[in-house]
């Protein structure tokens, strides 16, 4: 992709409104704790101390809505006593000019490095680097800036306080994360009606997995519905797609194919049930023909193979269990039975460990995400000091909430950052020169704006930015500033810093396009080890289970995530020729696809601890796992991958086999070679444009 295209797409992506899910009470409940801080601060210190408050309350209330899975009262909390230490530090710092240069150095640093922990985190901790650089030009004096701590504090004190008083539909999050998983599989299964080979995204079951952590407090509360369905709904997908597959399910036309279609049309119709009821909080209502065409007692008999009868039998089951765990009021589930999620303070040791790892990796994206705010920040603190605008923190400020670990999301908030000043600075510039608001009309004008950032917040980062930039002028023009000197200086720091933020990603970047061969080296790795965990299964089913399945599945999921997170941040970079072409992208992620689906579908058919050994399985799951070893350092070094030793062992097993590992593993082979062909393709591409014969 070109410069210029790159920039197109980044720009209309920052300047898109979105059709995101509003939340209204969340955002009054959060503006009505904003108004609370801002009274009191008002009350205790005046105008100014009204303004320092109504910035910890502002930034908490944020908080609460972050894509986090943990409590939003602890959000709030940590929110509200961080910025409360970085205003403290800076205040310490101010009066001279080295020592707070240095302190918004380190601070700019340990925020960027904060990524490591999530985007929760690293928001949160650019947030708090942006607000210290207003709140820091608000006290007076030490005495003052201790109190201006506290009441920052306080900000988060009450906004938690309001999550817990105040709730608007508890364990939403969950609810929603778990709902969409059920749905997701519901659409999975109408899909595999008209297509036996459908993809499907595990990504919403993969947030739902997430989302089912909890700590101790939260379990004790948590319903009983939101565990045990996100289990059934892992089991039940693979299930789907054996019984779909023409392979080893039943064949594409006939009697037994109908009767599929309609088992797959009421598997969609309860998980929907379930999903809608998990979501409400209600008792699920399946519709009676749903229920009907799955007890259809000649289903054994239209079902040819004993793997379709098998599936279909295990599909009702799971269904019936599905019903009677979305219902209200459901089992709560043992100590030993829940996904523990640690408090916040036993995360720090963790979180340190994971940052000084980092820090050790010369190549590290957050390592050079940290490098590169830095110094943006730092410059651009200089230089809106030395221009004579005044409010020179409007720069950096800028350049710390656009920048982001990759090229994509800098670009796209940098441009939305800009219009977003432009319109909000304008728009609260203008009310201010027209009505001359009192302190107390500016500081009801800045709720309000705070409230639609607050409503506005799943819309986009455009619409956002114009109201957060309103928010920030009219609790200065509270705090005493003169509005005739917002528009021109907050426009042009404002530009400044962005310039600086997309500036920096040009000339230091963290390109993803290089990456890509190893992203797709780990998928294809992790792609081997699950099959070969599953055949391990087939091969000694009188092993007890030892999770080993489902961890390779979750390893699997893992980075498929990180290759299409790499894939989509790739496609915006103006990066050409360091990374495989689109086609061979393209052919290797259907061929890795391919055997992925084949070991669901083998999974599904897992034997129980009587059965009797499948003959080959033992020789092929060893192959397999010796291939996954060796296809990373083949993949990233563009060596074609060989095969050899997985297709003898296939060849061997072949004629004496389990028809259903046979037909599983057939599928395997076949998506081996074709993962071979793609990067066979690749290297010829790549000594074809060096004037070098394939051959040679």
């Amino acid at each position: 992709m070109t410069w210029l295209r790159s920039l197109k797409e980044t720009a209309r992506a920052g300047l898109a409104v979105e059709r995101g899910r509003l939340q209204p009470l969340p955002a009054l409940r959060a503006a009505a704790g904003l108004a609370v801080v801002v009274l009191a601060g008002a009350a205790i210190g005046g105008p100014a101390m009204a303004a320092s408050s109504a910035f910890g309350a502002f930034q908490a209330g944020i908080a609460t809505f972050q894509r986090s899975w943990r409590p939003r009262p602890t959000l709030a909390l940590a929110s509200g006593l961080t910025l409360a230490v970085s205003t403290f530090l800076g205040y310490l710092c101010g009066g001279h000019p080295a020592w707070f240069l240095a302190l918004l150095a380190l601070w700019t640093f340990l925020s960027g490095l904060a990524w490591t922990a999530g985007p929760s985190v690293g928001v949160i901790a650019s947030s708090n680097v942006a607000i210290m650089l207003v709140t820091v030009t608000l006290p007076t004096s030490v005495a003052d800036a201790a109190v201006h701590a506290a009441v920052i504090a306080g900000g988060g004190v009450v906004q938690a306080a309001l999550v817990v008083l105040f709730p608007v539909r508890r364990w939403g999050p969950q609810r929603d994360a778990l709902a969409e998983a059920l749905a997701a599989v519901a659409d999975y299964a109408r899909r595999l009606r008209r297509d036996p080979y459908a993809p499907f995204d595990p990504v919403p079951l993969m947030t739902a997995r997430n989302a089912a952590a909890v700590t101790w407090r939260q379990a004790r509360r948590r319903p009983g519905e939101l565990h045990g369905l996100r289990g059934l709904a892992e089991r039940i997908r693979p299930v789907l797609a054996s019984l779909a597959d023409p392979v080893v399910g039943v064949a594409r036309e006939g009697p037994g194919r109908d009767r599929v279609r309609e088992l797959l049309d009421a598997a969609g119709a309860v998980l929907d049930a379930a999903a809608r009821a998990v979501r409400r909080g209600e008792r699920p209502e399946v519709p009676p023909g749903a229920l009907a065409a799955l007890r259809t007692p000649d289903t054994p008999s239209v079902l040819e193979r004993a793997s379709a009868r098998r599936a279909a039998a295990r599909l009702a089951a799971l269904l019936g269990e599905v019903v009677v765990a979305a219902a209200p009021g459901g089992r709560r589930p043992g100590p030993e039975a829940l996904r523990a999620r640690p408090g916040l303070l036993r995360l720090v040791p963790g979180a340190v460990r994971d940052v000084a790892d980092e820090v050790r990796r010369p190549d590290s994206p957050y390592l050079r995400h940290a490098v590169r705010v830095t110094v943006v920040t730092s410059t651009g603190y200089l230089l809106g000091t030395a221009l004579p605008f005044g409010h020179g923190y409007w720069a950096p400020l800028a350049a710390v909430m656009s920048m982001r670990p990759d090229f994509g999301q800098t670009y796209a908030r940098a441009v939305a950052r800009f219009a977003g000043t432009l319109v909000g600075v304008a728009l609260a510039t203008g009310v201010g020169r027209l009505a001359d608001p009192g302190a107390y009309a500016s500081a009801g004008l800045a709720v309000g704006a705070a409230f639609a950032v607050y409503l506005l917040l799943p819309s986009g980062q455009a619409p956002v930015q114009v109201f957060i930039s309103a928010y920030v002028v009219l609790l200065l023009g509270m705090a005493g500033e003169e509005w005739t000197q917002t528009v021109p200086e907050r426009v042009v720091l404002t530009l400044l810093g962005g310039a600086l933020a997309m500036l920096s990603y040009a000339l230091f970047p963290a390109w993803e396009t290089p990456r890509l061969r190893a992203r797709l080296a780990d998928w294809a790795a992790a792609a081997g080890r699950y099959g070969a965990e599953v055949l391990e299964r087939f091969a000694r089913p009188d092993r007890p289970p030892t999770g080993a399945v489902r961890q390779a599945l979750l390893d699997l999921r893992a980075a498929r995530a990180a290759w299409r997170d790499a894939l989509d941040r790739a496609a915006q970079e103006p990066v050409r020729h360091r990374g495989p072409s689109p086609a061979v992208t393209e052919a290797a992620g259907a061929a890795v696809g391919r055997f992925t689906r084949a070991a669901m579908v083998l999974e599904a058919h897992l034997p129980d601890r009587t059965a009797a050994p499948s003959a080959g399985a033992a020789a092929l799951a060893e192959a397999l796992r010796r291939a996954a070893e060796r296809c990373p350092a083949d993949v990233r070094e563009r060596r074609v991958p060989c095969w050899d030793e997985v297709r003898a062992a296939f060849d061997a097993a072949e004629a004496s086999d389990d028809p259903v590992v046979r037909a599983g593993a057939r599928e395997m082979v076949r998506a081996l070679e074709e993962l071979a062909e793609a990067l066979a393709a690749e290297r010829g591409d790549a000594l074809g444009a060096e004037g070098v014969a394939p051959g040679s």
